[in-house]
């Protein structure tokens, strides 16, 4: 251990105040002992650099394990999101082509009643205006609804995704935050 101070010179002083030699020496060497005490209780809490950089590099494995497993789970979820999504639009085709069947299937039937009933062609033409427009005022309603139910799940899948992303930068702030 090294002693900032000269104790020669502390013994000197002492002596010149009054102090005899012995006392001086006393006095120095209750100081350094002091000191040394004090030296070694800051000691004891410290840390060495080769600890410190083992430390370090397991911290940084660790990240890079949560880094990895947080890329892992990122493509998955995107990639249910993804499947989900692909499974509404095939629903949504299906439903589609059910409706357009149904129109199809409602304007043979349209088209056949008029050609058997051409006696009653005035009377019927009004009731299947009215019919007509029913259904397209239905099949409208429908098709809004699956717009809706389709931009509904749109936005969802954005919320968890953006959800997602932001989970996965708070926790890389988080660990950030911890080594500065």
């Amino acid at each position: 251990r090294r002693l900032y101070f000269d104790t020669h010179a502390m013994v000197c002083l002492l002596e010149e105040n009054g102090f005899t030699t012995q006392q001086s020496e006393v006095i120095v060497s209750s100081l350094v002992k002091i000191m040394n005490t004090n030296l070694d209780m800051i000691y004891k809490d410290m840390v060495t650099k080769v600890q410190q950089e083992i430390a370090f590099q397991q911290v940084m494995s660790h990240i890079g394990v949560v880094k990895k497993d947080m890329i892992i789970l990122e493509k998955s979820e995107f990639s249910a999101l993804r499947s989900e999504n692909e499974k509404i639009k095939l629903e949504l085709q299906q439903i589609k082509k059910q409706v357009m069947d149904e129109i199809a299937k409602v304007r043979a039937d349209n088209k056949l009643n008029l050609s058997l009933e051409k006696s009653r062609v005035k009377e019927l033409h009004a009731q299947q205006d009215r019919a007509l427009t029913q259904t397209d005022r239905k099949i409208d309603t429908e098709v809004a609804d699956l717009k809706t139910m389709l931009e509904s799940h749109k936005l969802d899948n954005i919320k968890y995704l953006a959800g997602s992303v932001f989970t996965c930068l708070t926790v890389a702030l988080g660990f950030y935050r911890l080594w500065i």
